[in-house]
């Protein structure tokens, strides 16, 4: 558990990356606002977002497209990357990711079997319907690591059950038809686009709740952090609690999945850039502040797919693991021989 002085130190250090990444997270704003098709003068943006005035085509962009897809932006990648903090300290590892729990693999084949089996299931329930198969692939890795020692059993039966749901939907892209395939494409490949104010509406709820309760979970983690014996040792029903953290890590990833597709990396590398800032491992800290950075490395690399081919949009999914991997083999290479956990 962190000392006070310690901990002192790591609220002082949280204040500059805070005032970085809300700097940051400002001009990714007014960039998705004025940027596309059509540009928007920057008079004209300010008329529109202020007082709802300037011309019928600008505002029906800037009011109805752009903002709802930042937003949407905004509030997934803090949902990813809280759930990379929680599930990194439940497994003490920093290799570890929400999507070996079969989370993003079980929400993906639940819409996938929708789509190819044309289920007669309204739209707004899709969102539900892929947070029920996220949950039972989350379950799935829960219950067959049961009697595995500690954390590493549990991430290894993760793979296994996230390699066997990914073959599976394989198969089901293979039953599609051409239209199928071509209806999965962007959502398997995670994506903002075409996204409105209806997606927004059924996320906040969950990251108003969901965020709340993540935090609630800081002083567990901070205490597995030491490792299973060292909490065992201090009160912490280690098993308990980190089968409910990652509950918890699951209603963060699978609702995420269900409205913008697996998007990769976030969770995995947010953590890590914010223990590099803080130079702590403060959940109390880190948490709050892996947050804010995901919803900044997402909005961004949303900018990114939706500016840099244009008119050409390649899903965010894609550029988030493009660049996220390559920052991961990055950090691989400075921990090459050392450890991975704690």
């Amino acid at each position: 558990m962190m000392n006070k002085p310690h901990s002192a130190l790591a609220g002082r250090r949280i204040l500059l990356p805070v005032f970085i990444l809300l700097f940051v997270l400002a001009g990714v704003f007014a960039v998705s606002m004025k940027f596309g098709t059509p540009t928007m003068t920057m008079h004209g943006l300010f008329d529109v977002l202020l007082t709802g005035g300037g011309e019928e085509l600008g505002r029906m962009i800037v009011r109805e497209i752009r903002l709802p897809r930042f937003l949407l932006g905004l509030l997934v990648g803090a949902m990813l990357a809280a759930s990379g903090t929680l599930m990194q300290g439940a497994m003490n590892n920093r290799l570890a990711g929400p999507e070996l729990l079969g989370i993003s693999a079980g929400a993906s084949l639940t819409m996938a079997s929708i789509t190819v089996f044309h289920m007669p299931i309204a739209f707004q329930f899709h969102p539900l319907f892929g947070l029920t198969g996220g949950l039972a692939g989350g379950a799935a890795v829960v219950l067959s690591s049961r009697g595995s020692k500690g954390a590493t059993g549990m991430l290894l039966m993760g793979m296994s059950v996230t390699a066997i749901l990914n073959g599976l939907l394989i198969v089901l892209i293979a039953l599609g038809t051409s239209n199928d395939v071509n209806l999965l494409y962007t959502y398997l490949l995670g994506s903002l686009a075409n996204r409105s104010w209806e997606h927004v509406d059924r996320m906040l709820p969950w990251f108003l709740v969901m965020l709340p309760v993540a935090m609630f979970f800081t002083r567990a983690i901070n205490l597995l952090q030491l490792g299973d014996d060292t909490a065992s040792g201090l009160g912490l029903k280690v098993d308990r609690t980190r089968i409910v953290i990652l509950i918890v890590c699951a209603g963060l990833v699978a609702i995420s999945v269900a409205q913008c597709g697996p998007i990769g990396y976030i969770s995995l590398l947010a953590p890590h850039l914010t223990r590099l800032f803080l130079r702590s491992s403060d959940a109390r800290f880190v948490l709050p502040l892996s947050a804010l950075c995901g919803a900044v490395m997402l909005t961004a690399a949303d900018q990114i797919a939706r500016l840099l081919l244009s008119p050409l949009e390649i899903p965010v999914g894609v550029w988030t693991t493009l660049v996220g991997g390559s920052l991961f083999l990055i950090f691989l290479q400075r921990h090459r021989g050392g450890s991975i956990h704690g």
